[in-house]
C-alpha cells in the first residue's frame, strides 16, 4: 500500500490535537496489520494518550512546558525554537499501532495526538499500512 498523508492545521503555539478519527478513517474496512505513523517535523511529535477528560492534554502541555520551558539561556539554536525540539524528541516521532478488520486496537480511552510545539502552522502525518 501507498504511503498516506494526513493533514494537521494547528492554531496554537503549543497544542495537542486528537488526530484519531482522521487515521481511522484511512484504514480500509478489510484491512488487518499493523498502521504506522510518522510526524513529518523536527518540532512537533505524535503520542497516545487518554481522549476522556480534556484535562489531561492540559496537563501533558503544563508539564512539558514546566521541564522545557520556552525561554532558555542555554539554548543556542538561532531560530530560537529549542524547546519545540528538545519536545519533539522526548515525545517521539512514530508510532505503530495494531489493526484488526479495518479498526484500531486501541484501549478504552486511547487516541492519537498530534503534538504542535512551534506553532500555528499546517502540518503533515505519514501514514503506512502494512499488512500483516
Amino acid at each position: 500500500m501507498n504511503t498516506l498523508t494526513i493533514p494537521v492545521r494547528t492554531s496554537a503555539h503549543s497544542q495537542m490535537v486528537d488526530i484519531t478519527r482522521d487515521v481511522a478513517e484511512a484504514i480500509p474496512q478489510a484491512f488487518s496489520g499493523v498502521c504506522y505513523l510518522f510526524c513529518q517535523h523536527t518540532t512537533a511529535g505524535l503520542t497516545i494518550n487518554e481522549n476522556a477528560d480534556p484535562n489531561v492534554v492540559h496537563d501533558m502541555l503544563a508539564e512539558l512546558e514546566r521541564m522545557v520551558p520556552w525561554q532558555n539561556a542555554a539554548f543556542r539554536h538561532g531560530e530560537g525554537n529549542s524547546a519545540a525540539h528538545v519536545k519533539s524528541s522526548l515525545m517521539g516521532l512514530h508510532l505503530a499501532i495494531p489493526v484488526e478488520n479495518g479498526r484500531l486496537v486501541f484501549g478504552t480511552w486511547q487516541a492519537i495526538y498530534f503534538c504542535e510545539f512551534d506553532g500555528p502552522r499546517s502540518r503533515r502525518v505519514a501514514v503506512k499500512l502494512i499488512e500483516g
